[in-house]
């Protein structure tokens, strides 16, 4: 069998070692150490963002900034409906009820449009959301102003889900920095990785303090262990924090990398395009700028003679190249078959359509043409 090709996979820059070496040799192998201090700062200082605590994952980070946001049992907390479960995930563990928000097309991202019927909605039925959770889907930038102007209108904090979009920008803005904090994630696929980890970014200094000090454990300040709250245990490793440290000084070619990628598979689809197939990709809006972390694809079987994404995923499936379907939305997962859902069809026809293609940013000749030659047998008419 042919080598794999990876949806996503792991890309070190070399310096990685260096740093976990040093952890090594000092015998800082435990939670914590000079390197989480140091990756701390390199995420303040990319990011813009004013304070930085590194986690064990962005569903930790996300967990925390609910918790920090007061949401409890019974609450409600407006989500994105097309995402990973993650986003989710962690308003279940509060007891809370998500609410789930539908897509608009510019950017597959949260619709301000049923934001506001969701929230308006809620206020007559006496549920204030606690929380509002858009998210950057595959590196593109959610229309962040818009739903900036409804929070702040109704009093509502932002929790901004940029797992997928370090590097990501909206006017120049960096997201993640848009709400009252920001969500990223380090985890094995994404664009760079500790292997596991995520991050919580804030400008609010007390804010992320309260997140360290739940992070760990929620130790009191006394010679003894004592705890007066409920505490976790989500503090990114020295060890780990080494990988980041070491990739964040690749992280711009790795962004590099990743639009290389997109633009190799525009030019390939606009060929295949003139060819009287419609197969699109998602462009970015004006004024955004996208890590493009995942190329995706939008096929339509109406419009192209009955040709699917399924067809599409199975002939690279069979060449052992990984692809994978657009996010099922929430609002579809059983899981959350009780929540309350606003908006359309647009998240459920970008599933059914929509493949994630390969888009690691060690991808080699060798495995574009392997790539290309799969989507040939596809598109050979």
């Amino acid at each position: 069998m042919k080598p794999k090709i990876y949806l996503s996979s792991p890309h070190m820059g070399g310096a990685e070692l260096g740093y976990i070496y040093e952890a090594f040799n000092t015998n800082w192998v435990a939670p914590l150490g000079p390197n989480v201090d140091g990756f701390e700062k390199d995420i303040e200082a990319y990011t813009g963002a004013k304070h930085a605590a590194a986690l064990s994952s962005g569903t930790a980070a996300i967990h925390l900034a609910l918790i920090l946001s007061q949401v409890g049992y019974g609450d409600e907390v407006i989500c994105q409906s097309f995402t990973f479960s993650a986003s989710a995930n962690p308003i279940v563990y509060q007891g809370a009820m998500p609410v789930f928000i539908d897509s608009e097309n510019e950017t597959w991202n949260m619709s301000p449009e049923f934001l506001q019927e969701a929230i308006k909605d809620r206020l007559k039925r006496g549920k204030k959301p606690k929380a509002i959770i858009p998210v950057h889907l595959y590196g593109m930038p959610a229309k962040m102003n818009a739903i900036l102007e409804l929070a702040d209108e109704y009093e509502i904090p932002v929790i901004e889900d940029a797992a997928e979009a370090l590097g990501s920008c909206i006017g120049g803005k960096k997201c993640g920095t848009f709400g009252k904090c920001g969500i990223l994630s380090f985890n094995g696929n994404k664009i760079i990785t500790t292997s596991g980890g995520g991050a919580l970014i804030s400008d609010d200094e007390g804010l992320i303090a309260k997140a360290r000090f739940l992070a760990t454990q929620a130790r009191d300040p006394a010679p003894h262990y004592q705890h007066s709250h409920i505490g976790y245990n989500y503090r990114m490793s020295n060890i780990v924090a080494g990988i980041g440290r070491g990739q964040m000084q690749v992280l711009g070619k790795r962004i590099e990398a990743r639009r290389a990628n997109f633009e190799k598979y525009k030019n390939y689809f606009e060929q295949i395009n003139l060819r009287g197939y419609k197969v699109y990709l998602l462009p970015e809006p004006e004024g955004c700028y996208s890590n493009r972390w995942l190329t995706t694809i939008i096929i339509d079987p109406s419009e192209n003679g009955g040709t699917t994404r399924e067809d599409i995923r199975l002939a690279l499936q069979k060449e052992n190249i990984e692809s994978r379907p657009l996010w099922k939305p929430m609002h579809l997962q059983p899981v959350f078959s009780g929540a309350p859902y606003y908006g359309s069809d647009v998240s459920e026809r970008l599933f059914e359509q929509g493949l994630c293609l390969p888009s690691g940013s060690n991808l080699s000749d060798e495995e574009w043409e392997r790539i290309f030659s799969a989507l040939q047998f596809v598109f050979r008419s």
